[in-house]
C-alpha cells in the first residue's frame, strides 16, 4: 500500500559529494564523484583495496517516499556524522546496508504504507519478525536484516528527524532470536580427492610449462609492436626469404600461417620486414608451405620446451580463441600460480592480490643454501587501516617460484605498468576488462572464473590425450572452486598436527586459539570431530605397537609401572571397539570407557593421571591432559619408550653441538643450554629402561 501524500525533504545539500569522508584512490578528484541528488551512487572511487569490485547502488529501485531516507542513512555511513561509540563501517558493509535496509523499506512499502519512519511502533517491527521467520530459514540472514533496520535509530542523530525511529527495536523482547554457533567456518574445504590432482598440474604449469608461455607472450609483444625497418641493401630480400624458410625447414617447423594459408605478415614481423618484401617473393613461400606444411600454431614460433612424460606438452601456442590459445593458457597460468601460493602459504585473496613485484626475499644459510622463503604484502582483515599493515608470510620454494613466474610473464610485457602479480596479464583480446571496473588487479569473481576454468582446461587436456591424471568430479560434477576454500583446506592440516591449533592462530594472524579451531572446523561441520578421530586413531595404532611389540615392558620413567599396568589390564583387543566414528561425544565416550588413558608422543608417552599432572592448573579434574602445556622433565606422569629416549639423545647432540661449535653463543644463551643439557641427561640417568 503506497501513500499518496508524500513529499520530498532536504535537510542535506543537494551538491555534496556522499564520499568525501573516505579516502579515495589515487589520482581521483572528488568533484568527479556522486553527489547526494544523483540516482547512481559509484563506490568505486572510494574502493581502494586492489581486489575489491567498484559497486554502484541504485537508489531508482527504492520506493520514491523512501528514496531520501535511505540516501540519508547511506550518506551518514560513508561520510556523515556517526556516534562517537561507533565505528566508521567498511564500505562492502556499507553496501550490505544499503540492500537490507531497502528490503524493510520495500516491504513496509508494500504492507503498511507509512510515510515517516519516526511513527513507526512496536507493531510494526513485529509484524518485520513475522515476515522474516517465514522468509528465510537461515536465523543468520533475519539477523543481518534485522541489524540493518536498526540503523534507523543507531544514526538517529545524522537523520532528518522524520527519518529516523522513534524507538530502538533492539529493545524489544521478540525482535531477538537464539543464534546458532558463531565460531563456525561453513566454507567447504577441498575434497582430498581434488587436493591432489590439482596441486599436481599447477605445479607443472608453474615449473614445466610457464617457460614456454613467458616466451610466447614476449613472441605476442614483439608482433603486436613490430620494428619493421627494412634497412638491408636493395636485391638482398630475396636471400632473406629463401634463409628464413630454410631455418624452418632445418627446425622442423611448418610456415607460418592461419587455417592452413601462409601469413606473410606473419612471416614478416619474425623477419623484421615489410609484409610487401615477403609478398615479393610469394613463389618461395608457397613452396615451402607445400612441402613443409602450415601450422596454426606457429603463428608465435614458440619452440616448445617443456615435458610431460617425456613428450612436449603441446604442439604450441596460438593467437586463436582455442585450448593452446596465448590467453586461454596464460589464464591458466595465472590460475596455477594462485593454486600453488594459496594452497602453501594460508594467505587470504586480499592478501594474495596484494603481492608486489619484489616482494617475496630469500633468505639463505651459510653456506648459501636457500632455506626460507618469505612474501611481504599488506594484511586487511582485523586491522585498524582500511588500507591494510604491511604483513609477512612463509611460501617455501614453490610459493616463491609461483610469484617469480608471475613477474616473468608481466615483465616481457613492456607497456604493463602494474606491478601487483595478480594483475590481469594484457594479452589477446579483452585485454582490457580489467580497466574497466576500476580495478588494479583481478576482483575475487575473476579469480574463482579463473580457477575454475583451469579445473575445466586440465580436464579437457586429459580427455583429449587419453590421460588418467583428471581432476575427478565430486557427486558427479566438477568441483567448484573458491578462492576462500584453500585457506580452510590449509587450516585443516595445520589442526591435525601435534600443537597445531597454537601454529594455526598464530600464522593466521587469528587472536587466539579458540578463533582458529573454529576456523578449521569445529564439531558442526565434522571438521574437528574428523581430526579427533584420527588422532584417537592414531593413539590407538601406536598403543598397539607397545603392546605387541612388548616394548611396553621396556618403558622407564616415574609412571612406567602405572603405564604397563594399564596397557596388560586392557590387552590389544580391546583399544578399539567397532568401527571409527566421526562422532565426537561417542568418541569421547569409547575413549573414557576403553582407553587406557596413555597419550604417546616424540619426547614422552604421558600416562594421565589427573590429581598429579602439571599441565593443568590446580583443581582442574580434566581427564586429558593438556600437551601445549606439558612439563616432561618434571612430570610425574611421564614414561619413556625406546624412542622417546632416542630423541632426547638426539637433542643432547645438538645442545653439544651449539655449544662447542661456531658461531660463538652468547652467554645467557650458553648457561640455558648448559642447565637443559643437565636436566635432560639427569630425566635419562635417573629412568635408565630395566635390564
Amino acid at each position: 500500500m503506497k501513500s499518496a501524500n508524500w513529499a520530498p525533504h532536504a535537510s542535506t545539500p543537494s551538491s555534496i559529494q556522499v564520499l568525501h569522508g573516505r579516502q579515495l584512490r589515487p589520482g581521483t578528484l572528488i568533484s568527479s564523484t556522486a553527489q547526494f541528488d544523483d540516482a547512481l551512487w559509484s563506490l568505486a572511487p572510494a574502493t581502494v583495496q586492489a581486489h575489491q569490485r567498484g559497486l554502484t547502488l541504485n537508489f531508482g529501485t527504492v520506493p520514491k517516499q523512501y528514496e531520501y531516507a535511505l540516501k540519508s542513512l547511506i550518506y551518514v555511513a560513508l561520510s556523515g556524522p556517526i556516534p562517537v561509540s561507533e565505528e566508521r563501517m567498511a564500505l562492502q558493509s556499507v553496501a550490505s546496508l544499503f540492500y537490507d535496509a531497502k528490503a524493510f523499506l520495500t516491504w513496509l512499502d508494500e504492507e503498511c504504507g507509512y510515510t515517516k519512519l519516526s511513527s513507526i511502533g512496536a507493531g510494526v517491527f513485529h509484524a518485520y519478525q513475522q515476515h522474516l521467520l517465514a522468509l528465510h530459514r537461515e536465523p543468520s540472514r533475519r539477523h543481518t536484516l534485522r541489524t540493518a533496520v536498526a540503523f534507523f535509530w543507531r544514526y538517529r542523530a545524522g537523520l532528518d528527524k522524520r527519518d529516523a525511529f522513534s524507538l530502538d527495536p533492539r529493545n524489544l523482547d521478540d525482535w531477538h532470536e537464539r543464534r546458532g554457533n558463531r565460531g563456525e567456518n561453513k566454507t567447504a574445504r577441498i575434497p582430498e580427492t581434488v587436493q591432489t590432482p590439482l596441486l599436481v598440474w599447477a605445479m607443472r604449469f608453474v615449473d614445466d610449462f610457464a617457460d614456454d608461455i613467458i616466451e610466447a607472450i614476449g613472441i605476442w609483444v614483439k608482433l603486436r609492436n613490430p620494428q619493421a625497418q627494412d634497412n638491408h641493401p636493395r636485391g638482398s630480400s630475396r636471400e632473406r626469404v629463401r634463409t628464413f624458410l630454410m631455418d624452418c625447414e632445418n627446425q622442423g617447423r611448418a610456415v607460418p600461417g592461419r587455417e592452413g594459408k601462409a601469413t606473410y605478415l606473419a612471416i614478416a614481423r619474425l623477419m623484421g620486414c615489410d609484409p610487401d618484401t615477403v609478398r615479393t617473393h610469394s613463389d618461395l613461400v608457397e613452396s615451402a608451405a607445400r612441402s613443409l606444411g602450415v601450422s596454426a600454431y606457429s603463428y608465435l614460433d614458440v619452440p616448445v620446451k617443456g615435458q610431460l612424460d617425456g613428450q612436449p606438452w603441446t604442439k604450441g601456442i596460438s593467437v586463436q580463441t582455442d585450448s593452446f590459445s596465448l590467453v586461454a593458457v596464460t589464464r591458466a597460468l595465472q590460475a596455477a600460480c594462485y593454486i600453488v601460493i594459496a594452497f602453501l602459504s594460508g594467505m587470504r585473496d586480499s592478501e594474495i592480490k596484494h603481492i608486489r613485484t619484489g616482494s617475496c626475499l630469500t633468505e639463505r644459510d651459510r653456506t648459501g643454501r636457500p632455506y626460507r622463503w618469505r612474501v611481504s604484502s599488506l594484511a586487511f582483515k582485523g586491522e585498524q587501516s582500511e588500507n591494510g599493515v604491511p604483513a609477512t608470510w612463509v611460501v617455501g620454494r614453490s610459493g616463491a617460484n609461483a610469484i617469480a613466474v608471475l613477474e616473468r610473464a608481466h615483465r616481457a610485457i613492456p607497456f604493463a605498468d602494474n606491478d601487483l602479480i595478480f594483475a590481469a596479464v594484457p594479452v589477446g583480446p579483452g585485454i582490457g576488462s580489467a580497466s574497466r571496473t576500476g580495478n588494479s588487479t583481478l576482483t575475487s569473481a575473476a579469480t574463482n572464473s579463473q580457477l575454475n576454468h583451469f579445473i575445466s582446461w586440465v580436464n579437457n587436456y586429459c580427455l583429449a590425450r587419453g590421460r588418467s591424471d583428471a581432476i575427478p568430479d565430486v557427486d558427479g560434477s566438477p568441483w567448484r572452486l573458491s578462492t576462500r576454500q584453500f585457506r580452510r583446506t590449509l587450516a585443516w592440516y595445520v589442526a591435525r598436527r601435534p600443537g597445531g591449533s597454537i601454529a594455526g592462530a598464530i600464522a593466521y594472524r587469528h587472536h587466539s586459539v579458540q578463533m582458529f579451531e573454529g576456523y578449521a572446523g569445529t564439531a558442526d561441520s565434522g571438521f574437528r570431530a574428523e581430526v579427533e578421530a584420527e588422532q584417537a586413531m592414531a593413539e590407538g595404532e601406536q598403543l598397539l605397537a607397545l603392546i605387541d611389540e612388548h616394548e611396553h615392558e621396556e618403558l622407564s620413567g616415574p609412571a612406567a609401572d602405572d603405564a604397563q599396568r594399564r596397557l596388560k589390564s586392557m590387552g590389544s583387543q580391546q583399544l578399539f571397539v567397532g568401527t571409527v566414528t566421526s562422532d565426537r561425544h561417542r568418541f569421547k565416550r569409547l575413549l573414557k570407557l576403553h582407553g587406557p588413558n596413555i597419550h604417546p608422543g616424540k619426547y614422552v608417552t604421558c600416562v594421565y593421571t589427573a590429581s598429579r599432572a602439571l599441565c593443568r592448573p590446580p583443581g582442574d579434574s580434566s581427564d586429558t591432559p593438556d600437551q601445549t602445556s606439558c612439563k616432561p622433565l618434571a612430570c610425574r606422569n611421564v614414561a619413556l619408550t625406546r624412542s622417546n629416549r632416542e630423541t632426547w639423545a638426539a637433542e643432547l647432540e645438538q645442545i653439544n653441538r651449539d655449544l662447542t661449535g661456531p658461531p660463538l653463543l652468547p652467554p645467557a644463551i650458553g648457561d640455558l643450554l648448559r642447565e637443559r643439557r643437565i636436566a635432560v641427561q639427569t630425566l635419562l640417568a635417573r629412568h635408565e629402561p630395566a635390564p
